[in-house]
């Protein structure tokens, strides 16, 4: 198809159709490579959801931030995020995508606590090969800038996983607990609170119980209601 044809159908609107298909037809790769290139931090992907938030005047009492385990927490729950209970995960991310969506996402919000869960792929290095003291150090970025802005933490385990569907081969409950072994101490040390969904999700090796993840990673609704027996009782405390 030469260029002055592809230029009329266009404007003919009869390649519209197509050009739809084949951006429904996107791989998540496809999608995940293509967001690396165009918005690395993900800052679109909540824009216009902040915009109206702030814009409404209705108050924040916590966001969650995360990855795809916490953007299906609002998909499979979306009963939990109840008014002022703000979720903001976004599938794939690391932490030094979530320390450069702290100001959007979080701060400018003005939440009176953030949930952040994260790890699970700066251990499969979706970004790029990570250590674990790069990992702590976007933690403590993290917790440092919501403080500084009098936003109270907290910071959640990593949930269990015995591998990773997307990374074959990968040790992955190895680096999980050792990062959760330093999340509870850097909890008591920064003043945060450590919430630990392991008791209600693991399987006693590492894994995740039958039936509350769906690939071994991503928890079902019955995971998510799992975890939420953890969490329900501090966000009550706190009158969340």
């Amino acid at each position: 198809m030469t260029d002055r044809v592809r230029r009329g159908l266009l404007g003919a609107g009869l390649l519209l159709p197509f050009a739809a298909r084949a951006q429904e037809a996107e791989s998540w790769e496809q999608k995940w490579n293509r967001m690396l290139r165009e918005d690395w931090p993900g800052l679109g992907r909540y824009a216009e959801e902040n915009r109206s938030l702030i814009a409404s005047g209705a108050k924040t009492d916590i966001v969650f931030m995360g990855d795809s385990i916490t953007q299906g927490w609002r998909e499979k729950r979306p009963e939990f995020f109840r008014p002022a209970r703000v979720g903001r995960g976004i599938g794939g991310e690391t932490t030094p995508q979530m320390v450069l969506r702290m100001m959007a996402d979080v701060i400018d919000l003005k939440p009176r606590y953030l949930h952040i869960m994260a790890g699970t792929n700066d251990i499969a290095g979706n970004t790029g090969k990570m250590t674990l003291k790069q990992s702590f150090d976007n933690f403590q970025m993290m917790t440092q800038l919501a403080k500084a802005n009098r936003i109270e933490v907290l910071l959640a385990s990593i949930p269990p996983a015995a591998n990773y569907p997307w990374r074959p081969g990968l040790e992955t409950v190895g680096p999980i607990r050792a990062m959760n072994t330093w999340l509870s101490g850097y909890a008591k040390r920064a003043g945060a609170t450590f919430v630990d969904y392991w008791p209600v999700l693991d399987d006693g090796s590492g894994g995740m119980k039958p039936g509350l993840a769906s690939d071994g990673v991503h928890p079902t609704q019955q995971g998510y209601d799992a975890m939420a027996t953890i969490l329900e009782p501090l966000l009550k405390q706190r009158g969340i």
